[in-house]
């Protein structure tokens, strides 16, 4: 049985998001919700978030027990990027992307 939450359009670089995704494949999700607490990233505590409605749905939807769930996967997908622009010296200018992701959580029994 799995369960599942995803968040799209969000304002993390997904290269970034993938550190904190890795650290927390294949780990109970009492576990990684402790792992992700503490870790100092902006990616940790969308994830966190992520997981946590994930659990969420895997109670009201499939009423899985919370003590057996693993996190099968994290999926960090690429967004559409914002392209901005930075004023330079003589005129020019420098382009900024702002990259954004798509954060999906399964959880497994």
């Amino acid at each position: 049985m799995e369960a599942k939450a995803i968040a799209k359009y969000i304002r993390v670089s997904p290269r970034k998001a993938r550190l904190v995704a890795r650290n927390v494949n294949g780990m109970p999700v009492e576990d990684a919700l402790n792992v992700l607490k503490f870790t100092p990233n902006k990616a940790a505590g969308i994830i966190y978030k992520v997981m946590h409605s994930a659990l969420a749905n895997a109670q009201e939807n499939q009423k899985a027990d919370v003590d057996t769930l693993r996190v099968k996967q994290v999926i960090v997908n690429e967004g559409p990027t914002w392209k901005r622009f930075m004023p330079r010296s003589q005129g020019r200018a420098n382009t900024i992307l702002k990259r954004t992701s798509h954060i999906t959580v399964i959880l497994e029994d």
